[in-house]
């Protein structure tokens, strides 16, 4: 029987054993790119926007404010409606927080055994978020079939199942990431876009910032990769 610690931490594990493990991720990561702009990647896309929304309503909650409402639309827009909290921290938790959702849920992947219970957790907080905060009729449909669906494969799969589908899903999240800034902020100027704004309120050009955004962003998944292989 195993320990506690030995569940929490894993058994150890050989380099060859940890890129293994990393195989199958891997590959449906690759299969993602691929089919980036069909239907097929759409829940991870969704999953995504819904991180980026509740993270700015976590960064209004945490310096202060409260969260109002959030929406999740079915064209991969989403916005938190808040009040109150600290402005830049709200306005700059968006982007890097679903970028630390994605990079926590790789690292709990990786340096865990708690694949199924961290499976049903996920599934939970998108059930109770879409109960609480999630106001419009897209996003209550979107979270809440996904939510449903996450929680109805972590009670029906296989711990490695759980581990391999985290994995994956921490992975795809982080560059996800990176794609949305370099796509938003960089290559395009959007007015009204977290950068737009986080750029009126410093006196700064909104690329710039989305500039920061992303060297911050691809040292934190560069950070996460390697410690998930150590």
């Amino acid at each position: 029987m195993k320990t506690d610690i030995e569940k929490l931490i894993g058994p150890d594990q050989t380099s060859d054993q940890k890129w293994k493990s990393m195989v199958l991720p891997l590959i449906l990561f690759l299969v993602a790119l691929y089919f980036w702009d069909t239907v097929f990647v759409l829940p991870v896309k969704y999953l995504t926007v819904f991180f980026h929304e509740l993270s700015h309503g976590i960064a209004a909650k945490i310096t202060g404010g409260e969260i109002v409402r959030i929406e999740v639309n079915a064209n991969q827009s989403g916005v938190c409606w808040t009040r109150g909290g600290i402005r830049f921290v709200v306005l700059t938790a968006g982007y890097l927080g679903s970028l630390i959702w994605g990079a926590a849920i790789l690292l709990s992947a990786a340096k865990t055994r708690f694949d199924k219970e961290i499976t049903a957790g996920l599934g939970i907080l998108l059930l109770a978020v879409t109960a609480i905060w999630v106001r419009n009729l897209e996003g209550i449909l979107i979270c809440g079939l996904t939510g449903a669906g996450i929680l109805a494969f972590a009670k029906y799969s296989t711990e490695f199942a759980c581990d391999q589908f985290l994995r994956f899903l921490g992975l795809t999240s982080c560059f996800y990431v990176l794609i949305d800034i370099k796509g938003d902020l960089i290559d395009n100027s959007i007015q009204g876009s977290d950068a737009f704004r986080l750029a009126e309120m410093v006196h700064m050009p909104d690329w710039l910032v989305g500039g920061v955004w992303f060297l911050i962003a691809v040292v934190i998944t560069w950070k996460v990769l390697d410690y998930s292989f150590r």
